[in-house]
């Protein structure tokens, strides 16, 4: 019981985790590649589509929200820059981590040979589905920057800590996918509950709409959705230029090295039992 609270513990796991994923990072990388390739061989275009999905989902909300709807937002302290911009912010991350989510929870279902007959780190396989989500960050993340080069002619210094935002979403993603496919080796049901999570995720994070157009009764469950601190780091850093949400960093940054954490020592713990389950 005292494990459960114990942060040595959780600084061991993260440190057992972060050493194994930097020993077989060229390994997830090659198996990224090769599912990628064997996705979509044979196909008129090919791997066309690994960059024209998320592009074309990009371009659907950015045309349904500002043109359709015509969301007009920016001019002042308050909402430095356009709608597409606040919207993007927030858009960007969270389609690569809903893929990660969908995706994680068949990483050992759908492969179940390696683990009945192979010795083989079943942590890379999570790990390798991680990377993959990520194209959609990869090919999103340059059109944010360039269209705000291009519509508002600026550059924000926080544009600097990215990389460090992408880490700590990196690490979230990691944690929640390790988890998200342990569990889902004994609870069947949970990819379904996933997908329906993913499908209106959007609509329950301030991305596409501002916080204070929520109802004030509802909008403490802004605050209880972990992926709303996500959203509001990003938009810091590329749409205020500022550190508009402080509390937002320290729950994002906290948040994702825990979870990290907590998904490999879950991830760990339930291993020795999927052979039996699958």
């Amino acid at each position: 019981m005292i494990s459960l609270v114990n942060p040595v513990v959780y600084s061991q796991a993260f440190a057992e985790g972060a050493a194994l994923l930097t020993r077989h990072a060229r390994l997830v990388v090659e198996m990224a590649r090769r599912e990628l390739a064997q996705r979509y061989a044979g196909q008129f275009i090919g791997a066309v589509w690994i960059v024209g999905h998320p592009l074309f989902l990009t371009v659907l909300y950015v045309f349904l929200f500002s043109v359709v709807f015509k969301m007009k937002i920016g001019g002042t302290y308050d909402l430095p820059l356009d709608y597409t911009t606040y919207m993007l912010a927030g858009l960007i991350p969270w389609l690569s981590f809903q893929v990660a989510l969908s995706t994680s929870c068949l990483s050992i279902l759908s492969n179940a040979s390696l683990v009945k007959q192979f010795v083989f780190h079943l942590e890379l396989l999570p790990a390798k589905d991680v990377l993959m989500a990520l194209v959609s960050w990869f090919v999103g993340m340059p059109i944010v920057l360039v269209y705000v080069l291009l519509t508002q002619q600026i550059v924000y210094m926080t544009w600097l800590l990215l990389p460090l935002v992408f880490a700590v979403q990196v690490l979230a993603m990691l944690g929640a996918a390790f988890a998200l496919s342990a569990f889902s080796v004994f609870f069947r049901d949970l990819k379904d509950l996933v997908t329906l999570f993913v499908t209106i995720g959007l609509f329950l994070m301030p991305v596409v709409y501002l916080p204070d157009m929520v109802p004030r009764a509802f909008r403490p469950l802004l605050y209880l959705n972990p992926f709303s601190y996500m959203a509001w780091v990003y938009q810091d850093v590329l749409y205020f230029g500022r550190i508009e949400h402080p509390t937002a960093w320290i729950v994002f940054v906290l948040g994702g090295l825990a979870g990290f954490a907590l998904g490999y020592r879950v991830f760990r713990r339930l291993k020795p039992h999927f052979a039996s389950a699958l």
